[in-house]
């Protein structure tokens, strides 16, 4: 491999790139998914190929191929020159910040590699897990599913970074849907569609007690159906992980990203509230509001040793004390705001696609509180759990979030179950009611593997580790 990206860069430098580098990815994919115990999906994906990646006359050029050899990378390397070289040239020239050179290997810990595991074992699980949730009367669905990714990826830039990562990824869930014949709920675990990943082996099934919780999951859907809709109020609410986590996706990671600053990014998910002046001065969140992206979490999906640039993996703050502190930055985007070092959040879904700004694992610090302690210090509010839809506008700034399932909360004291919960509000005034935070024990890494970017779409992994918060005074049940 290390001869093939070196043919590459060279052939890109000799066609009158000024910067190259080259990324060859082999990937496998295996997704299983069973429904009603008698529907089966089984499908195992492999992908490989090469991208470089060029500067040349003030513009960037890429260009990609399955085909993985030299005559084809030479023509490749000679294409991502042309095309950067027929570009308009931009008015200010590209200026890359600092990187130092780097030769390492660098791979995912697991103990069990899920492609090791026979498949037969893998279907029997989850049917087994379909039969408990069908095994509660009222239930019309009940799904399960679980997805894996390996992944190889080498790399080699012209400044001399030669850096080889494997990554591994794991993971899945379960869903039951219950029907009557005026309403129709859903409840997940442990997280909704299709289910929480970790940078784990199949390990990951053997440390999630589903086969507890499938009865659970199953019990809560139908008693949804009876159960009283969420008032239209103003209360405290308390969120769980799961659905804290999908806020810091949409109200944090996304208006970080420095791209969108200056125009980059806006097709897919819009612009940003977070412009330039406010750095190290806007009040983003309470006193008790630390976020960081941290590429070195344990089992996070937003977890590497190095970004697709060959910037190492770093964890810094985004938001420190409240007041907003730093950016999703790339070697382009950070001279641009007077840095000269990446956060290193570049990083491509694949070998056909340029690498742009992403989040890495996205994550809020725990706070002192026990959970059992923030519900019992609540005298009017509502805990909502796993996220089921959600809206907000291409500022990032009003939201509204529907969960599965919420519980009233009186005098301290969990009192019914409610069915549709729904809050909404804006951003820095949403953090800035946050007022408890659970400590290091209830603080659990998840995310998304479906986070969409760019244009052509880029579909990538994301972390974001959490601990239950609350926050005061928070309009609910408004449709």
């Amino acid at each position: 491999m290390k001869t093939l990206l070196k043919f590459g860069v060279e052939e890109a430098l000799s066609h009158g790139a000024v910067y190259a580098d080259m990324r060859i990815i082999d990937r496998r994919y295996e997704t299983l998914a069973s429904k009603n115990c008698d529907s089966l999906s089984s499908r195992t994906n492999f992908d490989r190929g090469f991208g470089i990646r060029v500067i040349a006359d003030h513009c960037w050029g890429f260009s990609s191929s399955s085909k993985l050899n030299k005559d084809e990378i030479a023509r490749i390397a000679k294409e991502a020159v042309d095309i950067a070289k027929s570009g308009i040239k931009l008015r200010r020239p590209i200026t890359l910040a600092d990187s130092k050179v780097h030769n390492v290997k660098w791979a995912t810990p697991y103990e069990i590699d899920p492609f090791n595991v026979p498949k037969s074992e893998k279907i029997s699980f989850l049917r087994e897990l379909d039969k408990i949730m069908l095994s509660v009367p009222g239930i019309r669905i009940a799904k399960s599913i679980m997805m894996f990714k390996k992944e190889k990826k080498y790399y080699l830039s012209s400044e001399g970074s030669n850096i080889e990562q494997e990554f591994i990824i794991s993971g899945g869930g379960i869903r039951a849907v219950a029907t009557s014949p005026d309403d129709v709920q859903v409840r997940s675990y442990p997280k909704g569609p299709p289910g929480l990943f970790q940078s784990k082996g199949y390990e990951f099934f053997k440390q999630f007690d589903f086969l507890s919780n499938a009865k659970r999951v199953a019990t809560e859907a139908v008693q949804l159906l009876e159960a009283d809709p969420c008032p239209v109020d103003e209360r405290d609410i308390i969120l769980t992980n799961e659905q804290l986590a999908f806020q810091i996706h949409e109200s944090v990671g996304h208006p970080a990203e420095l791209d969108r600053v200056f125009g980059f990014e806006a097709n897919w998910a819009g612009f940003t509230f977070l412009t330039p002046e406010k750095l190290d001065k806007f009040r983003f969140g309470s006193q008790e509001v630390n976020l960081v992206g941290d590429a070195t979490s344990p089992y996070g999906m937003g977890t590497f040793a190095f970004d697709d640039e060959g910037i190492e993996a770093q964890n810094f703050h985004i938001v420190k004390d409240g007041i907003f502190t730093g950016y999703l930055s790339s070697r382009e985007t950070a001279p641009m705001i007077n840095q000269n070092i990446s956060h290193g959040n570049a990083r491509a879904s694949s070998w056909k696609r340029i690498p742009i700004i992403r989040m890495s694992n996205i994550n809020l610090l725990p706070g002192k509180w026990d959970f059992n302690d923030l519900i019992s210090d609540t005298e009017n509010g509502i805990l909502m759990d796993t996220n089921k839809s959600f809206s907000i506008d291409h500022f990032r700034m009003n939201f509204q979030f529907e969960t599965e399932m919420g519980w009233e909360i009186k005098s301290g004291k969990i009192v019914r179950m409610l069915k549709n919960p729904l809050y909404q509000g804006i951003t820095p005034e949403f953090w800035n009611s946050c007022d408890g935070i659970c400590s290091e024990k209830f603080w659990e890494i998840g995310g998304t593997i479906n986070c969409g970017k760019g244009e052509p779409e880029q579909i990538i992994e994301v972390g974001h580790g959490t601990a239950p918060a609350r926050f005061r005074k928070v309009k609910v049940g408004l449709r």
